[in-house]
């Protein structure tokens, strides 16, 4: 009885693999390397997940988090929007080439629109036809916006603790998915300014929007890293239920 349990259970966590797999492209004459996170061992078809990272971009904590959302039911790719050669190192670099990008709204779109492109390219992957969405966070939840503005073929966008802010708040009405913004209530880093041009950019485009905002709550708090208390700091319960609204999301979305 102990050995057919033990087969079981090694039979179970083989048959659960979240793998990664590098995917090369280039844009400009640049060298871009996304990351494909996905359960190798299923078959079933499974919606696609754009998943823009934060200011870090590729690292490892970063695709530890894209493995959850994967494990969630997802095929999920990394987007790359830095380069290979423009990665930061740490945060006062992050900060850099992430503010470049925020104030040059139309190279961000079209890095990620190549990986968005890059994404829907891939053969032989368990992605359901056409069933796409894009999440991003903190700096990745604004370029997911901003990849949404374009007019992406996108059934949902989740921003997590991401700017809500835009350069060209009438490219909303080019949004053909549903909208999801998961706040901090108390972010330091969006204030209410922001987040009240936010719904009034969403409601005068018509959008299919929600947004919410999780009390006692600040930057980056799905990440288990963040323990800048009263500006960046994980918070275990807001995480979770950001997580579960995202899920209920693509649950309608992709029905």
């Amino acid at each position: 009885m102990k050995t057919t349990l033990l087969a079981a259970l090694l039979a179970t966590s083989a048959s659960a693999a979240v793998v990664q797999k590098k995917v090369a492209y280039e844009l400009d004459g640049a060298k871009y390397e996304s990351v494909l996170v996905f359960d190798d061992a299923s078959k079933d078809k499974k919606p696609g997940v754009l998943l823009v990272p934060n200011w870090l971009g590729i690292n490892e904590a970063n695709l530890k988090q894209a493995e959850l959302v994967a494990s969630r039911g997802y095929v999920v790719f990394v987007a790359d929007v830095f380069g290979l050669t423009g990665r930061p190192a740490d945060m006062a670099a992050a900060g850099k080439v992430s503010g470049a990008l925020k104030e040059n709204r139309p190279l961000l779109r079209k890095r990620v629109t190549r990986a968005f492109d890059v994404f829907r390219a891939q053969k032989n992957l368990p992605v359901a036809d056409k069933q796409y969405a894009a999440i991003g966070f903190c700096f990745g939840g604004t370029t997911a916006l901003e990849l949404a503005r374009t007019g992406a073929p996108l059934a949902a966008v989740v921003s997590f603790h991401g700017g809500l802010g835009s350069p060209t708040p009438a490219d909303a009405k080019n949004i053909k998915g549903k909208v999801l913004a998961l706040h901090g209530a108390d972010d330091p880093y969006v204030p209410a300014e922001e987040v009240a041009s936010f719904e009034s950019e969403m409601r005068a485009a018509k959008v299919d929007w929600q947004l919410v905002a999780f009390g006692n709550t600040v930057h980056s708090f799905t990440d288990v890293d963040a323990k800048q208390a009263g500006q960046a700091d994980y918070n275990p319960t807001s995480a979770k239920r950001a997580y579960s609204l995202m899920d209920a999301l693509f649950a309608e979305v992709f029905r």
